[in-house]
């Protein structure tokens, strides 16, 4: 049925009773005088933005494995390499907007694969011959991906001083370290923070400030580099000192990227007077952080909540895995109070890098030096007559073992003064990869370095026959105990007390049986010397890495330990230069079984 049309006249008439009701009604409503005038309050102005973090990469560039020369694999899945991580932080970017994302690393960057090796030693990024270096493939990928900050690591120093700053003048964004002292001056050797600010249209910048801390273990793993240098102090000492002065420069929000633990443990026990993973410790006794990207301990804790005892307000942590396998997400609200920003909500979460692929600007920047690094470890240094596996090395005295032990005892001996050489020489090595395998037939580069994966030099150190009996004792606590008439099984024996297989010492030169039927420090039975027991005050030279004679683990008796023997060569490269020179590695030159488990005296194995 059709509509009229409406009168124009009265439209006007019905318009002009509703206006004149409403105007009543207004009037009404607005009674107190006050209000009459008053304007309806602006919503709070709200924002939010996010800081996105990694950490312990080890120049894990590509999802690759040179030690096996092929893609990475674990039992869990996971994918490796700043390449992938790269795709999560375009997609983070992407979805955030590009002004709303931070990218902050936590330190451990430029140590850790025939990569980084490769273009600290073979073809230095310091230069040599007066040629200038090529460019960190980290340093070219990191400056790609757009990296605000990161935190020195540990391994930072490995390599030396002068590598690290050449590092550090190739990339983009600051190596902060505000506990890296000037060994002289003790005023900081790096930058101690930076300042980002967060754009908001309309409003005041969103000041972020980013405090980076380093490990103070540093002082003993890399004494040979940093001794006379560099100062390193504690976490909390420091942060106590930088925030609030980053707090009084406007910061709104304070982030903590640091290369340290959040258990408050110590690997080194009291070597030194600072904690090595003090996270946890400075996020409860520091006022004025916000967050904390934690890094070192090569775990995943996604996220991670402290309330600090100062302002009873909640701090929240996240490490990433390590190598690039998760991207850490923090997202930050805000609430502008008085012209001023305040963080209302922090939350933390990690993204897994196997769910995306990798980036294809990072594969074409780095791929010719990955191919270049390939070819390295590729080359062929000698022949094997034998498979020599690791598999086993965690509980049986293997072959595999014995050739570390042969080549770090017979580098010693070479070194040794007149006196020294006349004192019986052992050696002590840890099994750094239980899938290392050294193959029958041609022998490559990354065979051997699948074996010593570390950048460890060498030492010569003195002990009675009293310290290594403490020392092996120490070592057995790797060892869960297992009463006598009890199975052992293999998948549960070992890793007791957080004690992992990089950190458990076999000794070759003399004999022993670690009695795991026996309570921890208990457990070393028959130890002998060529024969004859071990006598307490009986002085032995000790061919041990760097990382160990230096209090690494917190050994008892080395590091305090008179010097015999030291160099600047690594172990690794002393194997693989063991094998070009003989050609072929045979177990029968260096093979003995001269330690064993027992269980009340019986054998295990």
């Amino acid at each position: 049925m059709p509509v009229p049309p409406l009168n124009r006249r009265e439209f006007v008439k019905k318009s002009a009773v509703t206006g004149a009701a409403v105007a009543v009604a207004g009037t009404l409503a607005a009674t107190p005088a006050q209000a009459a005038h008053r304007k309806p309050p602006k919503p709070p102005r709200t924002w939010s933005f996010s800081i996105l973090g990694t950490t312990d990469l080890h120049s894990h560039v590509f999802d690759w494995d040179y030690y096996t020369d092929a893609a990475y694999q674990d039992s869990k899945g996971n994918s490796v390499g700043v390449a992938r991580v790269a795709t999560l932080v375009k997609q983070q970017r992407a979805a955030k907007g590009e002004d709303r994302v931070l990218l902050v690393d936590a330190g451990d960057i430029i140590q850790g694969t025939s990569l980084a090796y490769y273009y600290a030693r073979v073809d230095p990024i310091v230069g040599t011959g007066g040629k200038r270096g090529p460019k960190h493939p980290m340093a070219v990928a990191m400056n790609a991906m757009r990296y605000d900050a990161a935190a020195l690591g540990n391994h930072e120093f490995n390599y030396g001083i002068e590598t690290l700053r050449r590092f550090e003048e190739q990339c983009h964004f600051p190596l902060l370290g505000a506990n890296a002292l000037d060994a002289k001056t003790l005023r900081p050797a790096f930058q101690p923070y930076t300042v980002k600010r967060v754009r908001v249209p309309g409003a005041p910048d969103i000041k972020v400030g980013i405090l980076g801390l380093t490990n103070p273990g540093i002082a003993l793993w890399d004494k040979d580099n940093v001794a006379g240098k560099m100062a390193f102090t504690g976490l909390v000492e420091q942060a106590k000192k930088y925030v609030p002065r980053m707090r009084a420069l406007g910061c709104d929000v304070v982030f903590l990227t640091d290369h340290s633990g959040l258990d408050g443990s110590s690997s080194y026990g009291d070597e030194l007077p600072y904690v090595e993973n003090a996270s946890n410790l400075v996020a409860q006794q520091v006022s004025g952080i916000d967050a904390i990207l934690v890094g070192h301990t090569h775990t995943e804790v996604s996220s991670y909540t402290v309330t600090n005892t100062g302002t009873g307000k909640d701090v929240v942590l996240s490490e990433p895995y390590c190598y690039g396998m998760r991207l850490t997400v923090f997202d930050f609200e805000l609430e502008l109070v008085h012209g001023q920003w305040k963080v209302t909500s922090t939350k933390a979460q990690t993204l897994n890098s196997n769910t995306v692929e990798e980036d294809a600007e990072i594969t074409g920047l780095l791929t010719a030096d990955h191919e270049l690094v390939v070819k390295y470890v590729n080359t062929p240094v000698g022949t094997c007559t034998v498979d020599l596996s690791a598999a086993e090395a965690c509980w049986k005295d293997v072959p595999v073992m014995d050739f570390i032990h042969q080549v770090q005892m017979a580098t010693v001996a070479t070194g040794l003064s007149t006196a020294d050489a006349a004192l019986p020489l052992i050696s002590v090595a840890a099994p750094f990869s239980r899938t290392a395998d050294i193959p029958q037939g041609d022998v490559t580069i990354r065979d051997v370095a699948g074996l010593y994966i570390y950048d460890n030099t060498l030492y010569g150190k003195k002990l009675t026959g009293a310290q290594l009996k403490d020392y092996l004792e120490y070592a057995a606590k790797y060892y869960h105990q297992v009463p006598a008439g009890t199975k052992v099984d293999t998948a549960t024996l070992t890793n007791a007390n957080s004690f992992w297989d990089y950190m458990y010492d076999t000794a070759a030169g003399v004999s022993y049986d670690i009695d795991i039927a026996q309570p921890e420090g208990s457990r070393i039975k028959n130890l002998s010397y060529a024969g004859a027991p071990v006598a307490d005050g009986q002085v032995f030279v000790v061919a041990v890495n760097n990382y160990r004679a230096n209090g690494g683990s917190g050994y008892p008796h080395i590091a305090a330990a008179d010097i015999a023997y030291s160099s600047t060569n690594e172990i690794r490269q002393l194997m693989i230069d063991y094998v070009t020179a003989k050609g072929s590695l045979d177990p029968a030159d260096f093979a003995a079984a001269n330690w064993r488990l027992t269980q009340d005296g019986t054998p295990v194995f």
